[in-house]
């Protein structure tokens, strides 16, 4: 089973983004999705934004991930 998180994109480079996953920013490869622009919401899966997604979706799978984590720490 594979796995991806929604991030926001906040700086676009030729073939790759900053992107922020829930608090935490990181540089993913955007091959599969080049015409992505900052602001714009994304999943990412092993390093790679695999697809843009809109940000409604974007923030409802973050608060679920959020309830994952709270009771993992639980």
């Amino acid at each position: 089973m594979c796995v991806g998180v929604p991030a926001k994109v906040l700086e676009k480079q030729e073939y790759s983004a900053v992107v922020d996953v829930m608090g935490s920013r990181m540089t993913v490869g955007i091959i599969f999705v080049p015409e992505v622009e900052i602001d714009d919401f994304v999943v990412v899966h092993a390093g790679q934004a695999m697809s843009i997604i809109d940000e409604k979706f974007a923030k409802e799978s973050m608060e679920e991930w959020r309830k994952l984590a709270d009771v993992r720490d639980a």
